[in-house]
């Protein structure tokens, strides 16, 4: 009886990861680099396009990487130990790595939120056992932070890491995500495109790949409804986990390239066309950091180029927002 499998085109890695983990923790990262095939030819694409799926991460998204770093970072400091509490401002995926490393390490976690954000992140909040604090939509994160800061005050032992400027963040991208671009694409990566939440993902890649390949050319996604990072005014959007409305302290400025600025539409638009042409389900910061990629890769002069596009997250995170619209399922 013949192999099924024989004379197939399967391309698998050899089975098995060579250890066995000590926690949950340390299975952050090594997150597969995938090539868009329909998608980039049909946007008329010069350059080969790649995406790093990021919701390889054990809670699907790129911030388990900076929660787990957060966490590591201050327990070698002596900030947290035995009883601490950990508070947070999040947009959700944030409050998803701390709620598991909490969860995993036994420590209290409580999260604030504005209420706009998916229902499907509050709930995965409080099936790892954190708490959650949610703020008025109106007053975006910077409410959620002005609640951090008071639960903080008021909790004895409680300690905000504060994403948006802990160091860690974007170091755990230069030992990590960074490596594992230059790794997979053997140094020949020429421009990488990533959404700007708190902006460590992006100083940190960038921060590694210019010092050993000083024109790789680094855009920034943002909002075209909030494009603080171009000088604009914030005002709000659909693109969940970018664009917070401030420049974050740790998104290093100087290392930005070029700016794109991308409209609800084609965000919502692009994820839901990465699912249907890739079978990649991805979340809509992810479609907008694809769009402006595919705009990267068409551009002249990107002949035998590689873009790589950072995507943050998987749909499912997104089963109650404008993405899932018109996709309705009633029992019999």
């Amino acid at each position: 009886m013949s192999n099924p499998l024989d004379n197939t085109d399967l391309n698998l890695d050899p089975p098995g990861r060579g250890r066995v983990y000590g926690d949950i923790t340390e299975t952050i990262g090594n997150t597969p680099l995938v090539r868009l095939n329909n998608i980039a030819k049909n946007a008329g694409a010069k350059a080969e396009v790649l995406v790093k799926l990021e919701f390889f991460n054990p809670m699907s998204s790129v911030k388990d990487r900076l929660a787990v770093a957060m966490i590591a970072a201050m327990e070698a400091d002596g900030s947290i130990g035995p009883g601490s509490t950990i508070v947070e401002p999040t947009s959700g995926n944030t409050g998803v790595g701390l709620a598991f490393v909490c969860a995993a390490k036994g420590y209290r976690c409580i999260l604030t939120m504005p209420d706009s954000f998916s229902k499907e992140r509050r709930k995965m909040f409080l099936a790892l056992g954190a708490e959650l604090e949610l703020t008025p939509r109106a007053e975006g994160i910077n409410g959620s932070i002005k609640k951090a800061e008071e639960l903080v005050a008021a909790i004895d032992g409680a300690v905000m890491p504060y994403q948006f400027g802990h160091p860690a963040n974007p170091e755990i991208h230069r030992r990590t995500t960074a490596e594992e671009i230059w790794a997979d694409t053997a140094g020949n990566v020429d421009a990488v495109v990533m959404g700007v939440g708190t902006g460590g993902t992006l100083t940190g890649v960038a921060d590694v790949l210019k010092a050993r390949k000083p024109d790789v050319h680094i855009t920034a996604v943002e909002p075209m409804d909030s494009p603080v990072i171009s000088g604009g005014n914030h005002s709000p959007h659909m693109i969940q986990g970018i664009g917070a409305g401030f420049i974050p302290p740790v998104l290093d400025m100087d290392q930005i390239d070029s700016i794109e600025q991308v409209s609800n539409d084609d965000a919502i638009d692009t994820a839901k066309l990465m699912a249907t042409s890739e079978g990649i389900p991805c979340g809509i910061s992810s479609g907008a950091a694809v769009c402006a990629a595919l705009r990267v890769a068409v551009r002249d002069g990107m002949e035998g180029k590689t873009v790589v596009a950072i995507v943050p997250d998987f749909a499912e995170r997104y089963i109650s927002s404008i993405l899932f619209d018109g996709m309705d399922i009633w029992d019999d």
